[in-house]
C-alpha cells in the first residue's frame, strides 16, 4: 500500500523517464537503483540498459546479486557487467576526502563510451533526496560528467523507494542499505585489496549470524562494528559475542569493538559534515 502522495511521486518519475529517448542506469543491485531500473524498464522497454561496474571495492555477494536482479528484471544482454579499476586511479588507494569523486569518475569513464556505443542518450544514477544532506563528492562528480538523478528530480526519498518497491513486488524493498566497501575506511587510511577482502568477509560472516543492517569500519587493528541498535544486545550475548570475536581475530583484527551509536550512513563524515547539492531539471 502506498499513500496518494507517494503514488504521485511514482507518476512524476514515470513522466521523467518517458521524456528520455533511451537510458543507461548505473545499477548496483541496491534498493534505489533496482527500483529505478524496474520503473525505467516498464517505461522504456528495450530502450533501457543497465551498467554494473564490478571491482574489488564491491562486495562479492552484491556483484552476484546484481546479476540475479538483472535477470529477474528481464534485462538479458542489456545488462552490461564491466570490470572497473578505481583502485588504480591516482590517489584513490590513499583514500582522500574526494575518494567518491574518483570512484564516480571511473564509473562515468566506463558509462559514457558504453552509452555512446549502445545509443543510450542519458546516464542515470539511483541517487535519492536523502543523499543530498551528506558529504557526497561523488554525486557532484557524476553530475559534472552528465549523469542525471531521476529519483531526486521526482522528489523521491529512501522511504518512498522502499514503499513503492514493496508495492511493485520488488524483493529488494527491505534490503539493508549498502555502499562501496571503501566507505568502511576513514579518510587517509590506505585502501588495499587485502583490507577490502577482510572487511567483506567480516560483514558476510555477520550476516550469516543473522545481523541485517551493518558496517564493519576499519581502524587498523580495530574493527568497529555498526549494527542496528535493536541488534546490539544480541551481539553481546555470550555465544554470539564469542563467534564475532573469533571471526574478527581470524581476519586479522586484534580488537573488535561494537559502536553503541549503532549503524548510521556516512558515520565517517561526522567529524566534518558538508552539504552536497546537484542540479536537477525541475525544482
Amino acid at each position: 500500500m502506498v499513500d496518494q502522495m507517494t503514488d504521485l511521486l511514482l507518476e512524476r518519475l514515470r513522466a521523467i523517464l518517458r521524456s528520455y529517448d533511451s537510458l543507461l542506469v548505473a545499477f548496483s543491485g541496491g534498493v534505489d537503483s533496482t527500483f529505478l531500473l524496474r520503473v525505467a524498464v516498464e517505461e522504456l522497454g528495450e530502450r533501457c540498459h543497465a551498467l554494473t561496474c564490478v571491482s574489488e571495492t564491491m562486495a562479492r555477494s552484491e556483484a552476484a546479486e546484481a546479476r540475479r536482479l538483472g535477470d529477474e528484471l528481464g534485462l538479458g544482454d542489456r545488462h552490461h557487467v564491466i570490470e572497473s579499476n578505481e583502485l588504480e586511479r591516482d590517489d584513490f588507494a590513499d583514500n582522500p576526502r574526494h575518494r567518491c569523486a574518483l570512484c564516480k569518475t571511473e564509473l562515468m569513464d566506463i558509462a559514457r563510451p558504453l552509452a555512446a556505443r549502445i545509443g543510450a542518450g542519458v546516464i542515470a544514477l539511483g541517487t535519492v533526496t536523502d543523499d543530498l544532506g551528506d558529504d557526497r563528492p561523488g554525486i557532484e562528480a557524476a553530475a559534472a560528467r552528465g549523469a542525471v538523478s531521476p529519483l531526486v528530480e521526482a522528489g523521491i526519498a529512501k522511504a518512498d523507494v522502499r514503499a513503492l518497491s514493496r508495492a511493485l513486488g520488488l524483493r529488494t524493498w527491505n534490503k539493508p542499505q549498502l555502499a562501496c566497501l571503501s566507505s568502511r575506511f576513514p579518510y587517509g587510511t590506505a585502501i588495499t585489496p587485502e583490507r577490502l577482502r577482510r572487511v567483506d568477509r567480516f560483514e558476510d560472516g555477520l550476516r550469516r549470524l543473522g545481523f541485517g543492517q551493518l558496517r564493519v569500519r576499519f581502524h587498523d587493528a580495530v574493527a568497529r562494528l555498526e549494527l542496528d541498535r535493536d541488534e546490539i544486545a544480541r551481539a553481546l550475548e555470550p555465544a554470539t559475542r564469542d563467534a564475532i570475536l573469533a571471526l574478527g581475530r581470524q581476519l586479522g583484527f586484534t580488537y573488535v569493538a561494537i559502536d553503541l551509536g549503532g549503524y548510521r550512513s556516512g558515520s565517517l563524515n561526522e567529524s566534518a559534515p558538508a552539504l552536497v547539492s546537484i542540479r536537477t531539471h525541475a525544482s
